[in-house]
């Protein structure tokens, strides 16, 4: 018989339950108590619905109130020292390492946060050295398993495993030059045969281990760490299901089917070539093969039919009793349920799978694998066969227009009309800003009077007038903010926005849309991902109105704001039927006609954020050349139609950008920004490697916390940086954009942010 498999699932209930009550905590407004209630509800409602929909193997210790990798960090005692001693509880310690904390005396960051593998996840990065003491604080895995048993539901619990915790990891100020994170790795294993033996002890059959580094190309060098360390685990543990996904294993197989586990789980979706190479190496093993066909990442409803073929060629190599059908990852990057959409037509709704929905999928996939006869089987068989249909019926139109103008580009419209060293003189007496001058990445925060007056909008008890009116003051505020508070280039704040994707998607042909969507970026932060039907074209400017409004209100110079061809590609759930080259290709020029409509409506100084561009790069080391090449290109392609005076910016953070470096210098923005404050300023050493000719504004500190910096604080990171990056070519700026933050938080970080610059310019 064929199981089924979900290999995570959201954990932030389907009306956002999880998120308010984190944040109604953070605030003070319920105790500890309430917060564990409101969490175990999610998870009850998670293990019941996934049950119901008839899955076998039910995932369990995923769950988290912030992040599942600092959960591992926090249970097995990685908790740097600055965290310790602060008179703090656990659950406070656990959201300090997370967001930072400067209350009750206490002032201390946040941990760093880097993109979790190709996706927009944030994960907290494990700070390890030598004197890091590992011990099991609490088992998460036995504690989430024991409360779905006492609710009459068996689950497997999910850990992640040695060596990927272990190489996710940096390592600690304190460590030593020569430290690597992978050393701990004896100190390490002890305490997982501890929680594995405790699983084993509880009745637990079989628990799924995440090793997601084995689809890396690093991963080729930890063979012999592979082999030791699942020797001791495997012999005490449960049953063990070694977990990859998001790419291929490649040669990596030759040692994975060695290792003495139960079960191997592959990613079909991202890296369907890998299963003939997989099925050869375990075929005279014992090892269960669990197929990831249904997608993790995507909303795109499961073709059966092409799904059913992968089931029935491992059947046939390794019979019905070694195969799983499953997720290709955890459902973590999904909606929870497609069932909360109001508002789809019935034709958009029948396109798409979200998570709930893709745990009925996995079942009914494994049913007809198992040869079952169930009437309702065959009805979802014959539905989804109907289904397949009609979207690929849908997908065969096309929009002439911007299928042409794709075929009409040419290498010179990826080029602007100078080289950088002559715009700059240009835009140096066009812009008139002073040294070290200063700007914020865009937004400024959304308070709760903007969301209110969104919300009136959208529900039709306010006019568009009367939202205008509106939006003009919030902006004017913000405008005379950052007059008085000393800042030199402006931007309008972004009060008519709601995301940095969605608000230009809902006004970009080939989109839709939903109301309740929503999918964990990092925390408590929630994103809500257009999806992207068909070809992408502007009708209109989308933000010029505001944008030349911001401008009619200073003599300052005002910086327009967009998001990037890639990271709207990366942040949308994108089409399966083309190629994501393609879809760029058509954002970019659509992108392209705003800057230059920006341009003619007086705006000189023009940022096209590209955060996701690192992100999107594959896992795979031989797959980054061709992906590079059109992700710079369309952002070239997006900025390259404005004279020298328009200086363009575009913003990166939490990603490593040192491999990548050679492509940020060919984008050829005239300023980047970058995050720096929370990954120990790395980043500028990769500029001190490479040398950069372009301006860089380098984060002075980390929006995503609280916290406050003090000028002092700020002054010291300009040290660090001046010693690397020359002063002609540094702006100051914070990490990201103010979007999540307070004003109040807001007006003394910027405050301080001014001071120390105006310190730069004294004494530099």
């Amino acid at each position: 018989m064929v199981l089924s498999s979900v290999l995570g699932f959201p954990r932030i209930g389907a009306n956002r339950e999880v998120k308010k009550a984190v944040e109604a905590y953070w605030a003070g407004k319920i105790s500890a108590d309430d917060l564990t209630k409101a969490a175990a509800e999610v998870k009850k409602s998670s293990w019941t619905n996934i049950k119901d929909r008839g899955v076998d193997l039910i995932p369990s210790g995923e769950f988290t109130l912030y992040d599942h990798v600092l959960d591992h960090s926090v249970a097995f005692n990685a908790i740097p020292k600055r965290y310790q001693g602060l008179g703090l509880s656990d659950l406070d310690v656990f959201f300090a390492m997370g967001r930072g904390r400067q209350a009750d005396g206490v002032d201390v960051p946040a941990c760093e946060m880097k993109k979790w593998f190709d996706s927009n996840y944030h994960y907290v990065v494990p700070e390890l050295s030598e004197s890091t003491d590992f011990k099991l604080l609490y088992n998460k895995a036995l504690a989430a398993y024991n409360e779905a048993k006492a609710l009459g539901v068996v689950t497997r619990p999910v850990v992640l495993g040695p060596i990927s915790y272990l190489v996710l990891g940096k390592a600690a100020k304190e460590a030593s030059a020569t430290f690597q994170p992978i050393s701990l790795l004896p100190k390490i294993l002890p305490v997982y045969k501890q929680l594995l033996s405790e699983l084993k002890a509880a009745g637990v059959e079989s628990v799924q281990i995440d090793e997601p580094i084995l689809v890396l190309d690093k991963a080729a060098d930890l063979d012999k760490q592979y082999a030791s360390a699942y020797a001791e685990l495997a012999p005490v543990a449960p049953k063990i299901v070694l977990t990859t996904y998001f790419s291929r294993l490649d040669s990596n197989i030759n040692f994975v089917a060695k290792l003495p586990v139960a079960g191997l789980h592959i990613d079909l979706v991202r890296a369907p070539q890998q299963l003939g190479g997989v099925l050869a190496a375990i075929k005279s093993t014992p090892i269960v093969l669990s197929l990831g066909v249904v997608s993790g990442r995507n909303i795109w409803k499961t073709d059966f039919a092409a799904a059913i073929k992968f089931g029935q060629t491992a059947i046939a190599a390794l019979g019905a009793d070694r195969v799983i059908i499953a997720t290709s990852s955890s459902l973590l990057h999904t909606p929870v349920t497609l069932a909360s959409e109001k508002k789809l037509t019935e034709q958009q709704r029948d396109w798409f799978s979200f998570a709930l929905e893709k745990a009925s999928e996995v079942a009914t996939i494994a049913a007809v694998l198992s040869g079952s006869q169930d009437a309702n089987v065959s009805a979802a068989l014959e539905a989804n066969k109907v289904s397949i249909a009609k979207r690929r019926e849908f997908e065969t139109t096309s929009d002439d227009a911007v299928r042409k103008r794709v075929a009409a580009i040419t290498p010179d419209m990826y080029n602007r009309q100078s080289p950088f060293a002559v715009r700059k003189e240009v835009q140096a007496k066009h812009l008139n800003l002073p040294k070290f001058p200063t700007t914020t990445i865009g937004s400024f925060p959304q308070t709760k009077e903007i969301r209110t007056a969104r919300a009136k909008l959208g529900k039709g008890e306010i006019t568009e007038v009367e939202y205008d009116e509106f939006i003009k003051k919030e902006i004017q505020m913000v405008v005379r903010f950052q007059e008085e508070v000393g800042l030199d280039l402006l931007v309008h704040g972004e009060p008519e926005r709601n995301d940095m994707v969605q608000y230009f998607g809902e006004q970009l042909n080939g989109f839709v849309f939903t109301q309740n969507a929503w999918v964990q970026s990092y925390g408590s932060r929630y994103v809500r991902p257009p999806i992207i039907v068909s070809d992408v074209s502007r009708s209109s400017p989308m933000t010029v109105k505001w944008s030349s409004y911001a401008q009619s209100i200073t003599e300052k110079p005002m910086k327009g704001m967009l998001s990037g061809p890639v990271t709207i590609l990366n942040w949308s759930f994108p089409r399966d039927d083309v190629s994501r080259k393609m879809q760029s290709q058509q954002l970019a020029l659509a992108l392209r006609d705003e800057v230059v409509d920006l341009e003619s409506a007086g705006i000189s100084a023009i940022q096209v954020d590209e955060p996701a561009i690192r992100e999107g790069l594959p896992l795979r080391r031989s797959d980054w050349d061709e992906y590079l090449e059109w992700a710079v290109d369309t952002f070239k392609l997006s900025t390259a139609g404005v004279t020298d005076a328009t200086q363009t910016h575009s913003h990166f953070c939490y990603s490593d950008f040192g491999d990548i470096f050679p492509s940020i210098q060919r984008l050829d923005a005239d300023v980047i920004s970058i995050e720096f404050s929370k990954s120990d300023m790395k980043l500028l050493h990769t500029f001190r490697e490479y040398g950069y000719s372009n301006q860089i504004g380098p984060g002075v500190y980390d929006i995503h916390s609280p916290r406050v910096p003090s000028k002092e604080e700020i002054i010291e990171r300009l040290k660090t940086t001046l010693a690397i990056i020359p002063d002609h070519l540094m702006f100051i700026n914070p990490d990201c954009g103010l979007k999540t933050r307070g004003w109040k938080e807001t007006e003394t970080s910027l405050a301080n942010l001014v001071a120390a610059a105006r310190w730069a310019r004294e004494n530099a």
